[in-house]
């Protein structure tokens, strides 16, 4: 059952990123915009790395890579982009969207703490280092 949990929590926790990411990269020159209308520097420069972190950032922790490192940048990345785009609480969408960031920034420090769990790459590369130290 722990197995199961450990997979469902990752696929919970990196859908919207990936799905987000994906988003974005489907429409690079409207999320420049978009960037460019919030009000941050260099949205071309931004757009890309936004993309990154978002897409490459939900598949590494859907896939159990560099777990901690990722699930780390993911809260980071989830409670910066609650102050920079969700701050208008005066709409209510705007305050559910903040307040939902800070929920999954929550989650992903449990993945800090706790890693990805057995099924993961993180831990097929820590078994396969045991079995190297065992010859």
């Amino acid at each position: 059952m722990d197995k199961v949990l450990e997979i469902a929590a990752r696929i919970l926790m990196s859908h919207i990123y990936i799905i987000s990411g994906w988003s974005k990269l489907s429409n690079f020159s409207g999320t420049s915009g978009y960037f460019a209308h919030l009000g941050l520097p260099m949205p071309a420069v931004v757009t890309p790395l936004v993309i990154l972190i978002e897409l490459g950032g939900g598949l590494a922790l859907l896939l159990g890579f560099k777990t901690r490192w990722v699930a780390a940048m993911l809260a980071l990345f989830s409670v910066a982009t609650a102050v920079v785009a969700h701050t208008n609480f005066a709409d209510p969408n705007q305050m559910n969207n903040f307040m939902k960031n800070l929920a999954m920034a929550g989650g992903y420090l449990l993945f800090v703490k706790y890693g990805a769990g057995a099924p993961s790459m993180d831990n097929a590369a820590a078994r396969k280092r045991s079995s190297f130290r065992d010859l």
